[in-house]
């Protein structure tokens, strides 16, 4: 017996490392195996329908495998799209051009253009739909123009068989991913949803709880937390492709981001106010809106784990809804304290939304019935759109003007592959030139790959399986590559090797060994990434401090307009503007400029709830002298004329609805005078925030 134990403890200790190692290494290996078959599947059913290229099914699979199963559905799904516009608009291009070979060129690059425009003004995978469009219709453009550069009678039929290719390829990797991949990002979006709503409800018990201590407001956390929610949307896209019931649900998923901002904004108006107040005053009143909360958020710092929020988020929803309507009606004398529960109440009200997406997620029993259509997506800046679109057009017409002067034979297909790299990669911003060099390294590896299998392997093969396992033996290990990339540039030298190697190897039935086309195809790839990336480093992006600063001067912009707006507007639709300008953020923005983005949304809802309480009961020219001067960039004249305006709500009767609508306005008076105090300078200030 005593001999035994040890014995036993000796052999378990190696399945330790080893489980570890399995649980590592499976999902990425997996992925490689799922890459791999998708591409043999797709070019076993473009050489059965006998297809002209079909290199081209195996490439969209290629690019179509990702390692979540929701991300590939998704942009395959966005994939077949696109390409069925850019078949029908280069079908159409050639009808209006049939004989203009340089009126045909300018209308592709124009083309191609439009679908940068368009692919930077839609976001996550909804972008790749308008790249495709654009990227297609220059495939089908390379074989129509030929060596020569005219367009071809033929058009129709080779839009359809391109299109019918690309198709095949999407469908197949889509079928081989639902058919082993289970998904997990639902699981995972689920946790991050609590995890958020879970940091933001303790924090803010805990500030409350402290309230009048000399503790530092955590204006870092929340400016943290907010680019944590900005991340949730790849994330979203990517569930709404795993499932058809969530898709059909989105506006609950995206209602529940716009939650977690309007949480972290309501957090932000009760610290400011309460590290404004004396201590006594500010620990007297936190105690009565702690009461107020549920019980279980009135624990610090985290009241309730994630893990609660998922297993019980109805019964968490339910609390914090009664919550909300008592704070609500809570009867106060004071501003100060009408104040801190309005805002409290709004906090609250955004994590009802979340608590409504957890209860979607988990599919929870008894979750109310999703209402309304959500909020309508905004475009925050158009500029960077434009550059992108004026970067595509000069790009591309500068190759296709290479081509006629040098008369390349192969210089089509450079046009094809600078149209594929300049769009894919525009939408990326200021990660677009070294996503494009990546892409060129990861070209020059396929390059290898491909020579290397045609000309070293395929020749001693004969049948189509022994063709897959030689591609195998490095799609295999470039999945798992993709797989376990941590960094953007890995991910990108990865993908281009898997994805470039397949056109580059061109498998058809039977195969040609001919190793001045290859060589001459592969210079034309490498010609049209090259040139895809010195436009980025000659026509950058729009900066991430300019586009920074553009979206503070848009918000800016909005509010002083919002101000000397005397009809009433809907906090719908300023709380949708506001939710564009911050998720549109780049990540390189300053904390400062968070939080002077945050108080812009919290002055704007302010003023819609005074104008909303003049409609039912006249302010006189004091609330309107006094937007005036804040819609001037007036500090001095906006404290002054709100001062005017709260002498002025001394004058209201004692009786009630009057006395409550004089602590709600006296309250916002508070939220726009705090928020004058704490960021005078952007607010108040003039000229470096003009929009150019």
């Amino acid at each position: 017996m005593t001999s035994g134990g040890p014995s036993t403890g000796t052999l378990a200790r190696p399945a330790a490392p080893l489980s570890d190692a399995l649980a590592a290494w499976g999902p990425p290996i997996a992925f490689g195996l799922r890459l791999w078959i998708s591409v043999c599947l797709a070019l076993y059913v473009a050489f059965w329908l006998e297809l002209d290229n079909p290199f081209w099914a195996g490439t969209s699979a290629a690019v179509v495998c990702q390692p979540q199963l929701g991300a590939s559905l998704r942009k395959g799904w966005f994939r077949m799209v696109g390409t069925l516009i850019g078949a029908t608009m280069i079908v159409v291009v050639t009808a209006c051009f049939p004989q203009e070979r340089a009126a045909f060129l300018v209308a592709l690059a124009l083309w191609c253009a439009i679908s940068a425009f368009a692919a930077t003004v839609l976001r996550n995978f909804a972008s790749y739909s308008p790249a495709l469009a654009g990227y297609t219709a220059a495939i089908i453009a390379a074989d129509t123009l030929g060596a020569t550069g005219g367009p071809s009678s033929d058009v129709f039929m080779l839009a359809i068989t391109r299109a019918s290719e690309i198709c095949i390829g999407v469908v197949c990797a889509g079928v081989v991913l639902a058919g082993s991949d289970l998904g997990g990002v639902r699981r995972h979006l689920a946790a991050s949803f609590a995890d958020l709503a879970a940091d933001i409800a303790g924090r803010f018990a805990g500030m409350l709880a402290l309230a009048g201590s000399p503790v530092p407001d955590p204006q870092s956390l929340r400016r943290e937390l907010v680019r944590r929610v900005i991340a949730l949307e790849p994330s979203i896209d990517q569930v709404l492709g795993e499932s058809s019931q969530l898709r059909y649900h989105s506006p609950v998923l995206n209602m529940a981001v716009h939650g977690l901002f309007k949480a972290l904004h309501a957090w932000r108006g009760v610290a400011v106010h309460l590290k404004r107040l004396a201590d006594d005053a500010a620990r007297q009143e936190a105690a009565i809106v702690m009461r107020s909360l549920p019980a279980e958020l009135r624990s610090a710092p985290r009241p309730v784990a994630p893990t609660r929020w998922i297993a019980d988020p109805v019964g968490l929803r339910d609390s914090c809804e009664a919550a909300m309507l008592r704070l609500v009606s809570l009867p106060v004398g004071a501003p100060s304290l009408r104040l801190l529960a309005d805002q409290t109440a709004e906090l609250l009200t955004g994590l009802l939304h979340v608590l409504d997406g957890l209860a979607l997620l988990v599919d929870a029993p008894g979750r109310p019935r999703p209402s309304g259509r959500g909020l309508r997506p905004t475009v925050p800046d158009w500029l960077p759109a434009f550059v992108n679109a004026g970067r595509v057009l000069l790009t591309i017409g500068v190759v296709e003007l290479f081509w006629i002067v040098t008369a390349w034979p192969d210089g089509a297909f450079a046009i094809t592959f600078t149209a594929i790299v300049a769009l894919l990669l525009s939408p990326r911003g200021d990660l677009a030139y070294a996503g494009a060099l990546a892409f060129i390294l990861g070209t020059a590896g396929g390059v290898l790959c491909a020579a290397t299998v045609k000309f070293a392997v395929l020749p001693g093969l004969e049948t189509f399986p022994a063709f897959c396992m030689a591609i195998g033996l490095y799609l295999v290990p470039l999945g798992f590559g993709i797989a376990r990339s941590r960094s953007p540039a890995m991910l990108a030298v990865f993908t281009a090797m898997a994805v470039n190697s397949i056109p580059l190897l061109q498998p058809t039935n039977p195969m040609t060994y001919d190793t001045a086309q290859f060589y001459n195809f592969a210079l034309a790839v490498f010609v049209g990434c090259a040139a895809a990336a010195l436009s980025f480093r000659l026509l950058p992006p729009v900066p991430p401090a300019l586009r920074t600063r553009r979206l503070l001067a848009l918000a800016l912009h909005d509010l002083r307009r919002l101000a000397v707006d005397r009809v009433s507007q809907s906090s719908t639709a300023w709380e949708n503007r506001m939710y564009g300008l911050l998720a549109a953020l780049p990540d390189q923005a300053d904390p400062l400029q968070r939080a002077q983005l945050l108080a812009a949304f919290s002055v704007g809802a302010a003023i819609i709830h005074l104008r909303h309480i003049s409609a039912s009961r006249a302010l006189g020219p004091e609330l309107d002298a006094a937007l005036t001067a804040l819609a001037q960039s007036n500090g001095a004249a906006t404290r002054t004329q709100l001062a005017q305006l709260e002498h002025r709500l001394a004058s209201w009767p004692d009786a009630e609805p009057d006395a409550q609508r004089a602590l709600q306005t006296h309250a916002n008076i508070l939220v726009i005078s705090e928020a004058l105090a704490e960021h005078g300078a952007f607010l108040g200030g003039r000229g470096s925030h003009e929009v150019h």
